[in-house]
């Protein structure tokens, strides 16, 4: 996927060097109109860096060691509580990954709508309502006058997670970030819900930092892709280049156990081992206990990303020996 040509200009998201919890070195930039894809398994840290962008913690003492994350220039690492709840949901808006639980379950889904353009674009309690029926339509919500007066567990799965993006799209923001929007719904709603992201997305112009564990989202969805292992980026690139010349083994691994990259007949390759403990994470490379191409350098040194092709990067000590 491309993004729109006349989008792409300026950064709109820059995270530098954050250290955030269980993330450590992160370095990713986002541009007006593309969709970021930021992908590895659970538990590596992509909510958690998410989560940073807003510094939305659930009431957990997380501290931004050191590092910026620039929004338009500003420095959100560095704005106090007041100017980050006027951002938050106007701006800047984030899809989470369970719908049931983002949701209040003894408000009106009307009501939740209503309730962001009222503080944000100070609308009238009557034209809040007349602006979240013409919402939900756009998300693809039927009946939608009636079913503002519906309360979350009404809805399926996949209407809650329609709710939730229209509430996400509420005050127009310049910014969403999607973690995980798709988890848990059959594919056919993960496709109606990926199609309506990139809908918005050419119609509005927004960024869309995507967070997933799904590759072929990643492929389906995605102008640009980081890699994520243990709260590193391990690789990052524009996402053809990426998948078509992986160039960290992490990568490799993760492509190697694709159904659709595996001969009719032969068994697919998961990667051996389990992912480390981020209080206590290996010396050197965080892969190389996983690694099949580990040598004995891995396990003291701490790869740096560095150039494969121009806007291709990835971290691997080995990196010259392993191309594809």
């Amino acid at each position: 996927m491309n993004a729109p040509a006349a989008m792409e200009a300026a950064s709109l998201l820059r995270i530098e060097g954050q250290a955030v919890t269980a993330v450590d070195s992160i370095d990713l930039e986002l541009k007006a109109g593309e969709i970021f894809g930021l992908v590895g398994e659970s538990g590596c840290g992509k909510s958690a860096t998410c989560r940073s962008v807003i510094r939305l913690f659930g009431g957990a003492e997380v501290e931004i060691a050191h590092g910026r994350i620039l929004f338009e220039g500003a420095d959100l690492a560095r704005l106090d509580e007041r100017a980050l709840e006027d951002l938050r949901g106007s701006r800047i808006a984030m899809i989470f990954q369970d719908p049931m639980a983002a949701l209040n379950p003894t408000m009106r889904v009307g009501e939740q709508i209503a309730e962001g353009l009222m503080r944000h674009r100070r609308l009238g309690r009557r034209q809040a309502r007349k602006e979240a029926v013409a919402l939900l339509t756009s998300v693809g919500v039927t009946s939608a006058a009636r079913r503002l007066n519906s309360y979350p567990h009404e809805f399926s799965g996949g209407m809650r997670q329609r709710v939730l993006i229209a509430i996400a799209l509420a005050c127009r923001p310049r910014l969403l970030i999607a973690d995980e929007p798709t988890t848990a719904l059959d594919v056919t709603i993960q496709d109606q819900i990926l199609k309506l992201i990139l809908r918005l997305r050419r119609e509005t112009g927004m960024g869309v930092l995507l967070v997933t564990h799904d590759l072929g989202v990643v492929a389906q969805t995605c102008d640009q892709v980081a890699v994520m292992y243990a709260g590193k980026i391990v690789e990052s690139g524009e996402t053809a280049q990426l998948f078509r010349q992986p160039a960290h083994p992490y990568t490799m691994a993760l492509l190697d156990a694709l159904p659709a990259r595996t001969a009719r007949g032969a068994k697919l390759r998961p990667i051996g081992g389990e992912p480390p403990n981020l209080a206590s994470p290996p010396e050197g490379c965080r892969f190389h206990p996983r690694c099949r191409y580990a040598a004995d350098m891995c396990r003291h040194r701490v790869p740096a990303l560095e150039p494969v092709e121009p806007s291709h990067l990835a971290a691997c000590l080995r990196l010259g020996e392993l191309r594809r």
